[in-house]
């Protein structure tokens, strides 16, 4: 029988007193926190996984960063004006503000273009994406939703990995994620429908057999898909972990790649859906 080494063993014991801790906490405050409250919680989470993204893709603008982290971070109040301009408006604003401050950079015109579409991409990737979720707060049954998407995303990871660890022979794609296999992909999906189905039964009867399966496997590959993306640019940045915030589990984006993808989908899903 094969024993893991002690790191491994350490690390597994730090994920788990760190997802035991976190967890109840979050569920609390997305159950007793008002709209806004939460929308507070966005903008944090928003902040620090901005500065996450800049460390690794511009380690060596890291005032640019911070100026920038915090500006893309404060766009996501924007939702609460109830005008689909102002978030346009604010978005427009970022890009052009940012796009000069490289205009005028005379003495690093070489690294201008690149540098500029990584911040520009920074703001997309992060604040606009993660900005979903509270547009998904303040829709009706915008608690349950939040909660299904968690349930969604938590029992795929987890059926990924025991199902990956156990059958997994291929490689999904190994030059991204190496450990990857195909059959833990597809069990990732079947926990996320059985976690989809469990949801149904505890906390949102309002969904439909077929809002549970639709949900799970949209979900579902789009969080693996989130999954895989952060693999990509930690990859190419040659770092590990997005951040060490969380011992045992790496950064914020470490955390949330899979929701900033699947957020998105379960928000158009149920605002064009079922409203």
């Amino acid at each position: 029988m094969r024993r893991d080494p002690p790191h491994v063993k350490e690390c597994a014991i730090q994920r788990l007193i760190t997802a035991a801790i976190l967890l109840p906490l979050v569920i609390l405050f997305t159950l007793k926190a008002t709209a806004f409250q939460f929308s507070l919680l966005i903008f944090l989470i928003a902040l620090a996984g901005l500065d996450e993204f800049y460390r690794m893709t511009l380690p060596t603008r890291r005032g640019e960063g911070r100026i920038a982290a915090v500006a893309g971070a404060c766009a996501v109040f924007t939702v609460f004006s109830g005008n689909p301009i102002v978030p346009l408006m604010t978005f427009t604003a970022l890009v052009l503000g940012f796009a000069l401050i490289a205009l005028f950079r005379l003495k690093e015109i070489p690294q201008a273009a690149a540098d500029s579409a990584l911040v520009l991409m920074g703001f997309l990737y992060v604040p606009f994406l993660l900005s979903h979720l509270i547009m998904i707060r303040m829709l009706p049954h915008g608690i349950p939703w939040l909660f299904l998407i968690m349930v969604i995303v938590m029992t795929g990871d987890s059926a990924a990995y025991y199902v990956g660890s156990a059958f997994g022979k291929t490689k999904l794609y190994p030059a991204v994620s190496p450990k990857k296999s195909v059959e833990g992909s597809l069990g990732g999906l079947a926990g996320s429908v059985a976690g989809a189905f469990v949801a149904k039964a505890i906390f949102f009867p309002e969904l439909t057999p077929f809002d549970c399966v639709a949900t799970a496997l949209v979900l579902g590959v789009l969080g693996q898909l989130g999954d895989l993306f952060e693999s990509l640019i930690k990859r190419s940045c040659g770092v590990k972990d997005s951040g060490v915030i969380f011992p045992g589990h790496g950064g914020i984006l470490d955390r949330l790649d899979s929701i900033l993808f699947a957020g998105p989908a379960a928000f158009y899903y149920a605002y064009f859906l079922l409203r």
